[in-house]
């Protein structure tokens, strides 16, 4: 894996969006179906015909090792773009992982597998394969555009991306604010309160 994503992944999803200046949240309810994993790798993009899973065939042949699929169509829709048949194509690749903008079918199989998969619903409902759809092309998701190779870092708090230019800036942020993090920590373990290391109390003081 490379350095930086490997960076990004231990990092998680909430240090990462807030490093990279509150930027390239995937501001959707996602179900993890392996919690408490934690990965990141770069996007490879299906955007799928409206519930139709033709394209999700199309990018497995493109897709690499530590490579992240990402799954989506014109509108989010609870229609099932992978089940276990998919995922055995996506494991056997050496994906990273699926981000699913749309739903699964298999659940239980797909967590035993033991590919990290994260999606917006289950619903056994299949999609058709009817529509040719798009490959390698930027798609937006929860208010954010992922383009082709943009890291896309997941683990239980959601989704969040950062830009491939911009992936060595994004884990010096993180490096920064990891360091900071861990003088606060120690802080707080000394029973100091960030209400008043935060000026809070005093403003509340001034304000009565």
């Amino acid at each position: 894996m490379n350095p930086a994503v490997a960076e990004l992944a231990g990092a998680g999803v909430a240090t990462v969006y807030e490093a990279y200046g509150r930027r390239g949240l995937l501001d959707v309810e996602w179900q993890p179906l392996l919690p408490g994993t934690r990965i990141a790798g770069p996007a490879r993009i299906a955007l799928c015909g409206q519930d139709d899973n033709r394209a999700v065939h199309e990018i497995m042949a493109r897709l690499l090792p530590g490579e992240v699929l990402v799954l989506t169509m014109p509108e989010p829709r609870p229609v099932a773009l992978v089940g276990d048949l998919l995922a055995t194509q996506a494991k056997k690749r050496g994906a990273a992982g699926i981000l699913v903008d749309a739903a699964v079918r298999d659940s239980a199989d797909l967590a035993e597998m033991g590919l990290p998969v994260w999606t917006r619903w289950r619903r056994a409902f299949g999609a058709t394969k009817n529509t040719r759809g798009s490959v390698d092309v930027p798609v937006e998701i929860g208010g954010t555009t992922i383009a082709p190779g943009d890291i896309v870092v997941l683990d239980d708090d959601g989704a969040t991306s950062v830009a491939s230019a911009d992936a060595d800036t994004a884990v010096a942020a993180v490096r920064q604010r990891l360091s900071k993090e861990d003088v606060l920590r120690k802080r707080w373990e000394n029973g100091e309160l960030s209400y008043d290391a935060y000026g809070m109390r005093a403003e509340d003081e001034r304000a009565r």
